[in-house]
């Protein structure tokens, strides 16, 4: 059996962080990643293989989740190799983070009292966080530096306090759009923020600053100026020569005995082998529900519940992020303050947010928190742009018809498009668990996710999205729409691990070290008891980096 300080369980944001730290401090650390490495020259725009295929996910077919949705009143699972709807998020060398389109935001001093500042809201969950916006602020300033966030701070009411004056890099280009969205939104007496993004304006060390292909979300990057903990953080932690990566890696399960983690039960996804690796400390950081899987999977006499479960919260109150989206069409012939070749330039990004509806005070709608909007171009995936708007009377468009219709949609309008995100209010019908009758191509059960949104949600979703219609008809565009569902976002998963003071009512404590295991800790997003209004790579970064420290800590007293 191997022996290191620690072993963590994923390469993602939060795994990066913990091991940028901890190797920075000069211990060793073993990381597991079930998927492989992929160097920057491999990154493509292929949207086939990166969009439309498993290039860098499991297939179905072979590691699967179990959805649990209410269909006529009866909760319904039906195993995702059948509904084809994946769960999986980059399962490569610096996960997830690798696939961003990096937007990011401070989570605001009043998410982490959610309860005490706005009150209970019936069948919700809500809780205090055991931590304040003070305790992760330094955290967030070092994930700005270390990672590298572009933008420019301007004093807003719902823009956090922060201790330096502004982002390390400056903003990243801008298509002249902007002119337009600002005077919109100045006109509605709407403030527009510049949007931070974890992609580098300037080159940095062996980072080089973006080179504007419109092609974020849902690809790598192949410059290396989007800030993922690949590029940012895994390696700087291999340069010190204290990190063991391996990569194509599966965990199956954890040893443990009554009062600590002893090894974990590994198979090489090349070879088969089974093999056991052992440390002082283990850190969970496999996202949210894979996390709480594996705890659930690794149940002995000890923890016949699953670790970290003596309080029986382990899985519950799993949240997604709440919102939706919404998009409208610029056109040639009505464009105005810019031209339409301005317009039509590739690469520049719109760089823009809106914080104002972050919290609803009017006395004819209500009081209640609100969230924040992203506002972008339309995604550049030629396939799916070239698939919209290709019926007429409900029957496909084919032929000399269609290829005109395609060929005006590319070259005589642009699409703006707006994302909201609000609070998924964590409830008792939302949750992570295991069933033995469904196992992965390891034979271990698979997670198995119950998922059921708050009304309150859409009520919060839908009141932002008839805001943001009215900056696009301010804009000038045209066929505006916006969808708010209760549909989760695949991509955005935190809970299942809730952290808190009392042990009887949360699985870790405030530093998302396990109440039942002391060795025992869990750094992504499943710590998360309430999920803000914003994106959550940054505030998991920022987690990292401060349970980081607390594990330097703990390991110079061993």
């Amino acid at each position: 059996m191997s022996s290191f300080d620690v072993v963590i369980v994923g390469s993602g944001a939060s795994g990066g962080a913990v091991a940028y730290t901890l190797c920075k401090a000069g211990y060793k650390v073993a990381m597991l990643e079930k998927g492989r490495l992929i160097g920057r020259e491999e990154f493509s725009k292929d949207e086939l293989a990166y969009c439309r295929r498993d290039i860098v996910t499991p297939s179905l077919f072979d590691e699967y989740h179990v959805i649990e949705e209410k269909i006529d009143g009866k909760w319904m699972a039906t195993p995702t190799y059948e509904s084809g709807w994946s769960f999986w998020n980059g399962n490569i060398v610096g996960g997830s983070s690798n696939l961003m389109s990096g937007m990011f935001h401070r989570m605001h001093p009043d998410d982490f009292r959610l309860k005490s500042k706005y009150g209970p809201i019936e069948g919700a969950n809500v809780v205090d966080w055991p931590i304040s916006y003070d305790d992760l602020e330094p955290y967030y300033t070092m994930a700005e530096e270390v990672v590298g966030v572009s933008g420019v701070y301007k004093k807003h009411p719902f823009e956090p306090w922060r201790s330096t004056p502004d982002f390390p890099q400056p903003p990243t280009k801008e298509n002249e759009v902007v002119k337009l969205f600002d005077k919109s939104c100045h006109t509605l007496g709407i403030t527009p923020l510049v949007t931070p993004r974890a992609v580098l304006s300037k080159d940095s060390g062996h980072r080089s600053a973006c080179y504007y292909s419109n092609f974020c979300g849902s690809y790598g990057c192949s410059s290396g100026a989007k800030g993922s903990s690949r590029e940012a953080l895994l390696f700087p932690a291999l340069a010190t020569g204290k990190l063991t990566l391996m990569s194509n890696t599966y965990v199956k399960y954890l040893e443990s005995n009554e009062e600590k983690v002893t090894s974990a039960v590994i198979i090489d996804t090349l070879t088969g082998k089974e093999s056991k690796i052992s440390a002082d400390i283990f850190v969970m950081a496999a996202q949210a529900h894979e996390s709480a899987r594996l705890l659930f999977n690794s149940k002995n006499k000890h923890h016949p519940h699953g670790l970290s479960n003596s309080s029986g919260e382990l899985g519950k109150n799993l949240i997604f992020s709440a919102g939706g989206s919404g998009q409208g069409e610029l056109h040639k012939e009505s464009l105005k303050e810019i031209s339409f070749e301005a317009l039509m330039q590739r690469g520049f990004f719109v760089n823009r947010s809106i914080l104002d509806w972050y919290y609803i005070d009017h006395w004819w709608d209500g009081t209640f928190k609100g969230g924040s909007v992203e506002f972008m171009f339309e995604h550049q995936n030629i396939i799916s742009r070239a698939r919209k708007n290709n019926e007429e009377e409900g029957k496909l468009i084919w032929g000399k018809a269609l290829g005109e219709r395609v060929e005006k949609r590319f070259t005589e309008s642009k699409s703006i498009r707006f994302e909201i995100f609000n609070d998924w209010l964590p409830n008792d019908d939302c949750f992570v668990s295991v069933d033995d009758n469904y196992k992965d191509k390891y034979g271990m059960p698979v997670g198995k996710l119950r998922v059921a949104n708050h009304p309150h949600d859409l009520k919060v979703g839908n009141y932002i999205a008839k805001k943001c219609e009215d900056v696009l008809k301010e804009m000038g565009a045209k066929n505006i729409y916006s969808s708010i569902t209760a549909t989760p976002p695949q991509n955005l998963i935190a809970g299942g691990c809730r952290f808190g003071d009392d042990p009887k009512t949360s699985v870790l404590n405030k530093y998302c070290q396990s109440h039942d295991i002391p060795n025992l800790y869990v750094a992504d997003a499943s710590f998360m008891p309430t999920g803000g209004s914003v994106a959550y790579t940054w505030t998991i970064y920022a987690n990292a980096f401060r349970v980081a420290d607390h594990i330097v800590e703990h390991l110079s007293k061993i």
